[in-house]
């Protein structure tokens, strides 16, 4: 063991108390800073989940003046050809006036193909009575958002009439409620892509194609070469840009309040060793006089700090991870916003990125101390005590 680890670890010893609440200080700022992280990627994780899992990773619109994409059965098996495409749905929408009764609203219809509108939406999951897929055998048939059903009353079975202008009249039947949480439970209805376009009056045309990719994250790249087919194609990131600037948001004032906090710890540290090197003048005046080199005190100072600052580290990611796994564990009430837990998650990076740049800072921190017990005269360091 080198001399000058040695005299740090018993300086460290021989100041019980000043030891253990410099490791505390340090500890309790990295434990919260610990279980902030994790709620951080507990929520980032839940909200990818929740939104963009649910959304079209991709979507492709008409070529520019056009108001339909024509021939889309063979765009539509190009699309499913390029690497990385899970699946691409065909859709057409429009706006439509529902009427039941005396109840009346004013929605949009997507008339999909929904196999492949399962794949790349997955919708089939917020069904709450009747079946998806069942459109797809049935025609002049819709399924609806549950807020929609409650404003017109309908239940499935019953017969809502729809029209819109320029449009061709038709009597569809309920089969079908979904439930997304969201206000497209107001506002959108699905029907068969033939129900569509007969309501519609169109040929066999569609106005969009829904994507769902391998990884979200490429959904630029997807889109761009899309774009070489002469479409317009556009990613999540473009079409939901509040997505990315809610999570940027969040992670930075998430940094910025605790990065204060870490540096308040490492102040505890800063006077710890001030106040190390108060009491231990004349000890580094012998040292001096011993022919220890002035490096020589300043390592000494510097393997103080790294001690506490990794001590304070480790002790601080235990118990974070601890406290936040338990958070995790404990269940919500079934009406808080669908979440049956908090959503936590520990990555072994965020562990070690956490440990690392405490123990750098709290380096840094001890740099002062250190050069202020190097800079000691060891004749008026012996002298003064």
């Amino acid at each position: 063991m080198r001399l000058e680890l040695f005299i740090a670890l018993r300086h460290i010893r021989s100041r019980k108390r000043q030891t253990l609440l410099s490791v505390a200080a340090i500890g309790i700022a990295v434990m919260i800073l610990m279980v902030s992280q994790a709620f951080m990627a507990g929520f980032t994780q839940e909200l990818y989940g929740t939104t963009v899992d649910q959304l079209p990773h991709v979507v492709v619109t008409p070529q520019e003046n056009e108001d339909y994409i024509h021939l889309y059965k063979n765009i539509v098996s190009n699309i499913n050809s390029m690497d990385g495409v899970v699946a691409a749905s065909p859709y057409l929408v429009g706006e439509a006036s529902f009427k039941f009764k005396d109840k009346s609203r004013n929605v949009f219809i997507k008339g999909v193909i929904p196999s492949a509108e399962d794949t790349v939406a997955r919708t089939s999951r917020d069904i709450v009575k009747g079946d998806f897929n069942q459109l797809e055998y049935t025609r002049n048939t819709i399924i609806i958002g549950t807020a929609l059903a409650e404003k017109l009353e309908v239940q499935p079975g019953d017969v809502v009439e729809v029209s819109f202008p320029d449009a061709n009249p038709l009597s569809l039947e309920v089969i079908g409620v979904f439930d997304t949480g969201t206000p497209l439970d107001e506002t959108l209805a699905y029907s068969s892509l033939q129900t569509a376009q007969d309501f519609f009056g169109t040929q066999d045309v569609i106005n969009g194609i829904s994507l769902r990719i391998v990884d979200f994250n490429q959904d630029r790249e997807i889109a761009n070469g899309i774009k070489t087919l002469g479409y317009n194609a556009k990613g999540w990131t473009e079409n939901n840009p509040e997505i990315l600037r809610t999570i940027a948001i969040e992670k930075s004032s998430n940094t910025i309040t605790l990065g204060f906090i870490l540096l308040i710890a490492s102040f505890g540290v800063v006077s710890t060793l001030n106040m190390a090197v108060m009491s231990k003048i004349k000890e580094i005046g012998i040292l001096r006089a011993m022919g220890v080199e002035a490096s020589g005190i300043r390592m000494i100072f510097l393997l103080e700090s790294s001690i506490l600052g990794l001590a304070g580290a480790l002790a601080g990611v235990v118990s974070g991870a601890a406290l936040a796994l338990a958070i995790g564990s404990y269940p919500m009430p079934e009406e808080f916003y669908g979440i049956s837990s908090i959503p936590v998650i520990v990555r072994f990076t965020d562990v070690m990125t956490i440990i690392l740049i405490v123990f750098l800072l709290n380096l840094a921190a001890g740099i002062y101390p250190a050069q202020r017990a190097a800079r000691l005269d060891p004749v008026e360091a012996i002298a003064s005590h």
